[in-house]
């Protein structure tokens, strides 16, 4: 075992190396998928991806971090901990499940400390048909000019436009609007893209490689910045279909402050999202009965964590902008996704952990 604050890393290199060590540790091959940019220090970027378990497993667990980059600092922290704890590892062995983790989807991202990948894109959003005509956004186009203002800090006209909207929408309506996902504007929020990404098209040749094999495929997918302060809220991530949701609720549903949710049916810090990744399963891997869950963990109130995201963009926008205000606006997004402290990694790990050992039980039991 290994100490919690040992798990956690406070950049992607750090954490990419303490995740290759723990793989070495565990004997465990490491696989790569190298990106063709260099990270924010110069470093190597990659999605790296091990399996610890039989390559031809009947059930599978899919464990992954970093989809919206910076939030990998919570995610590698998990995966790193799972490497060096052997009775969560003799769990998955003796029901013969294979844990596939994929660390880093967005390396780019996490390097840089941003949600996005180089390309300005929310990977959470891209997985849609490009062939087909992208979807609308139309409330969000009316507030695009107002949440990416000229300069940075905003002004005061900027702060009340902005103010008055919440007032007047509230805040909830407000944050389901902006992060459903747009793809009108390639320099704003949660753009969702005109093409997969390069992470995108590497996450489908993973599940091609790792996934065709399976008949049960469990997918935990870790994330921070939404709800309550260290609470991991349980999101169903799967299709409107009633028998995939009511399985996700007899794997993880832990009543009172444990329920399984739903994105945008009120009761969780989620809205209802477009171009999500999970649906890519259905396609590389159609052979496997899927449950899929969303760990979100929260950090800050939503509207310090929307005021980080307004920065960063700004900061993508004005590469020439003083590099004083840069260092601050990357460690203002550091701190919306990520918690230094003992406590908050702490319930991290336990509530991860909690939900790993039920999907190996979720998936060995029915």
């Amino acid at each position: 075992m290994i100490a919690i604050s040992s798990a956690f890393a406070d950049c992607y290199a750090l954490a990419r190396a303490r995740f290759i060590a723990g793989l070495a540790t565990a004997g465990i091959a490491l696989m790569q998928h190298r990106h063709p940019l260099p990270g924010l220090e110069g470093e190597e970027l990659a999605v790296d991806v091990a399996l610890d378990g039989e390559p031809d497993a009947e059930r599978l667990l899919i464990v992954s971090s970093g989809c919206h980059g910076v939030e990998g600092l919570c995610g590698s922290g998990v995966q790193v901990f799972a490497l060096y704890d052997d009775e969560w590892r003799e769990k998955a062995r003796a029901n013969g499940v294979a844990v596939l983790y994929v660390h880093a989807l967005n390396p780019h991202g996490f390097s840089f400390r941003r949600r996005v990948t180089e390309d300005n894109v929310d990977l959470n959003r891209n997985f849609i048909d490009f062939t087909r005509p992208l979807p609308a956004n139309p409330e969000y186009d009316e507030l695009h000019p107002i949440l990416l203002p000229a300069q940075w800090p905003p002004s005061l006209q900027n702060e009340m436009a902005l103010g008055r909207l919440v007032a007047t929408r509230g805040e909830a309506a407000l944050q389901a609007v902006i992060s459903r996902g747009q793809y009108q504007h390639a320099d704003g929020l949660f753009y969702g893209g005109n093409a997969p990404t390069w992470s995108h098209r590497t996450l489908r040749a993973i599940l091609q490689t790792h996934g065709r094999s399976a008949r049960r495929i469990a997918w935990l997918d870790l994330h921070t910045g939404l709800g309550p302060y260290g609470h991991g809220e349980r999101i169903y991530a799967g299709r409107n279909q009633a028998e995939d949701r009511q399985r996700a609720v007899r794997w993880w549903d832990g009543g009172g402050a444990t329920p399984v949710t739903v994105a945008g049916d009120g009761a969780s810090a989620s809205s209802e999202l477009t171009g999500q990744m999970y649906g890519c399963i259905h396609e590389e891997c159609p052979q496997a009965e899927f449950t899929g869950l969303t760990l979100e963990f929260g950090t800050i109130a939503a509207v310090q964590v929307l005021q980080a995201l307004r920065a960063d963009q700004w900061l993508s926008l004005h590469p020439d902008a003083d590099e004083m205000l840069a260092v601050q606006i990357r460690a203002q997004m550091r701190n919306a996704f990520y918690d230094e402290s003992e406590t908050w990694k702490g319930m991290v790990i336990s509530q991860s952990r909690q939900a790993m050992f039920q999907a190996v039980d979720g998936l060995c039991g029915e």
